[in-house]
């Protein structure tokens, strides 16, 4: 969070509150549990929605969100991780948690978090359901942070569930094939809740359909999107022939928004195709495949693992025709090998930076990755805002778009260069 110009009792627990995350994650319900209690148990005081997957998640539970706020319902968003400041996490009818009633939040219980000895992600769930609670919000859309089964949110009692496209990532923490993966996210399905199901692999779709069958949840599978187009500022396709278009650019962000429909659908069938359009328009969610820049054309995706990078490039080459300019950053933990590889000759020119500073591999040691995975003609900047600059002058030079990509850390910057305001 900026903290320019703030009290300081306020930039005090503000750090206390990120100074949580030197507890890591710990993966388990115990923990959240034991706070919401001490709360007063907010979570069963609202109806939510609870989203899983590896990529979309985000993008769907904002479109979800701004249908229900059109239809009239007052509407509370939990998602993480943030691109500028905390406050983004925890939103009602799209209005940030303001920094007062984080503090508020903090003094009250921070005698419980410290017992608990509760983490960041733990706290800040808690926090987002009190947020709720009290602002008697009628359905909270809730996305999970990693995996499902043992992620802090997994604590809610949804009417409805919904799993977007699962893939390769923090396998680390979920498991090291797609099967584990899928395991771990299937964990948010509850017995007798109806669950949504995004396009997935075979493998995955056995999994997740042997899960609900097991809790006796009635599956709701998305209907495909027809007839997409894309441009480099929207997206349109039919569905249930009927057009819809979306201010998120991408035939993975056509499919996001057919499985939004499907929630709705499910949550309240009375809501109009009128109203979902004007809840799909006003869908905003930056730093997804966002353009920042026109001549040239530059973008910021915060895409990390394959099936994120793929989406981006195929957009890209679908609208412009051609291979884009790349300014590529990533964390240490991410899956290095698979990502180079899908990275490997889909771009024109690729410089790569990064920085401590940001909680990101420096521009050298993700060189050096490249090299060690025999993969050449990438530019090396050690500096992030020199990169920014040298990513413009590739793109003017040979007028084609360029794309930032890799990391959420690297936001503020990104918008800061281009005087994007969140």
């Amino acid at each position: 969070m900026d903290q320019k110009g703030k009290p300081k009792e306020l930039i005090s627990l503000l750090d206390y509150l990120y100074n949580l995350q030197r507890l890591g994650i710990k993966i388990g319900l115990s923990h959240t549990i034991e706070l919401l209690h001490r709360c007063g148990d907010p979570q069963k005081n609202f109806k939510s929605i609870h989203i899983a997957g590896t990529n979309g998640k985000g993008s769907t539970c904002s479109m979800v969100a701004e249908i229900l706020i059109a239809a009239g319902y007052k509407v509370g968003v939990y998602s993480s991780p943030h691109l500028v400041k905390f406050n983004e996490r925890i939103q009602v009818d799209g209005k940030l948690i303001t920094d007062k009633e984080i503090i508020l939040f903090i003094k009250k219980y921070r005698t419980d978090i410290d017992k608990i000895k509760s983490t960041f992600f733990e706290t800040t769930t808690v926090m987002a359901f009190d947020h709720f609670y009290n602002k008697n919000i009628d359905i909270a859309v809730i996305e999970t942070g990693l995996g499902g089964r043992l992620d802090s949110t997994n604590v809610i009692s949804p009417v409805i569930t919904a799993i977007t496209s699962i893939s390769l990532d923090h396998r680390g923490i979920l498991g090291s094939d797609l099967e584990s993966i899928a395991k771990e996210k299937g964990g948010i399905i509850k017995p007798g809740v109806p669950v949504v199901l995004g396009e997935q692999e075979v493998v995955v779709k056995s999994i997740l359909s042997d899960i609900s069958k097991t809790n006796k949840s009635k599956i709701i599978k998305q209907i495909n999107p027809k007839n997409i187009k894309i441009n480099n500022l929207s997206t349109s396709f039919i569905l249930n022939n009927k057009q819809f278009i979306i201010p998120l650019i991408g035939k993975h962000q056509a499919r996001n928004a057919a499985l939004s429909i499907s929630i709705i659908n499910e949550f309240d069938p009375r809501i109009k195709a009128q109203t979902i359009q004007e809840g799909l328009r006003k869908t905003s969610w930056p730093g997804r495949l966002q353009k920042l820049n026109n001549s040239p054309d530059i973008f910021y995706d915060v895409a990390h693992n394959v099936n994120g990078i793929n989406a981006l490039i195929n957009t890209l080459n679908t609208i412009y025709k051609c291979r884009p300019i790349g300014l590529f950053v990533l964390k240490a933990d991410k899956e290095i090998e698979i990502v180079l590889k899908a990275i490997d000759g889909k771009f024109e020119s690729l410089i790569v930076t990064g920085g401590k500073e940001y909680g990101l591999l420096e521009g050298e040691q993700l060189a050096e990755e490249f090299n060690r995975h025999r993969i050449i003609n990438i530019k090396v900047e050690n500096s992030f805002n020199k990169a920014l600059d040298q990513l413009i002058n590739y793109s003017r030079e040979l007028n084609i778009p360029g794309v930032v990509f890799g990391s959420h850390y690297i936001a503020k910057e990104v918008f800061d260069k281009f005087r994007f305001l969140i």
